[in-house]
């Protein structure tokens, strides 16, 4: 099954999604009580949201070798092989929906990339989690894209704005809760040329393993969601269009747009 959030009458709805059609739920699916109404509409120019809005906003990074081997060869002092599944956390308010412009802030200058990831969304509590508990829990996958402003994640001391800067973090289309995402290939594409292309499963570690480390010290909830890294980055030029690209999910396609100062 395919849910989406979409704007409906100016308030987001949850919706399935079929045959190119927006069957409007009563309710979140996440919480496996919802049932189509009786409202239903093409799902081409609907205003797509991001699928789910996080209770928590888990990020995992540095995990796949050839970014770790790009990373330390652009120079960055803790970029090495993890030897156990860490997660780090983003922003609610850098998330954005498919369609939606991704802004360039005026003070960026140097490297504005693109990462492509496969996002698990939770769809149980969890707390002392199994694998096969960990495997379970997933209610679906989505797509995100990390945007990074990497002058800027260079020079501050947190990730405050580098990561978490708004339209900083795109998801979308919808989630998907039919596929296996270790078995799917993503592509990263600008202008509609290939710029990035790898096996979405050749992670150093999992989402479950994630799943498991996570939950042997914090409760993970239903909606929470888990952004398991990318392989390689892409450059982003403002008037281009990001397109990401995973095999049995979908794709989330973004403009780039530069944000003018306020004062200008």
């Amino acid at each position: 099954m395919r849910y989406a959030r979409i704007s409906l009458g100016g308030r987001p709805v949850f919706a399935e999604i079929a045959d190119g059609i927006a069957h409007v739920l009563d309710g979140s699916p996440l919480h496996g009580r919802s049932k189509r109404t009786a409202d239903r509409v093409p799902l081409e120019g609907l205003d797509l949201l991001p699928p789910v809005i996080p209770g928590v906003f888990y990020a995992v990074g540095l995990n796949y070798r050839d970014h770790i081997d790009h990373a330390k060869a652009m120079g960055y002092a803790v970029a090495k092989l993890p030897e156990r599944p860490e997660v780090g956390y983003r922003a609610n308010n850098a998330l954005t929906g498919h369609n939606s412009p991704i802004m360039r802030p005026a003070g960026v200058t140097g490297r504005f990339e693109a990462e492509g990831e496969v996002v698990a969304v939770i769809g149980r509590t969890l707390r002392n989690a199994t694998r096969a508990e960990a495997q379970e829990s997933i209610f679906g996958w989505t797509i995100g894209n990390d945007v990074s402003a990497r002058e800027w994640q260079n020079a501050d001391r947190t990730f405050w704005r580098s990561k978490n800067s708004d339209t900083f973090k795109p998801m979308g289309p919808w989630i998907e809760t039919d596929v296996d995402p270790l078995a799917q290939t993503t592509t990263v594409r600008v202008d509609g040329q290939v710029r990035a292309r790898f096996a979405t499963g050749a992670m150093v570690f999992d989402p479950y393993d994630y799943i498991v480390e996570t939950t042997k010290y914090i409760t993970m909830h239903p909606g929470d969601v888990l952004w398991m890294g990318a392989d390689s980055t892409v450059q982003l030029e403002p008037g281009s269009t990001v397109d990401i690209e995973i095999t049995g999910i979908g794709v989330l396609s973004n403009p780039v747009q530069a944000e003018r100062h306020p004062h200008e």
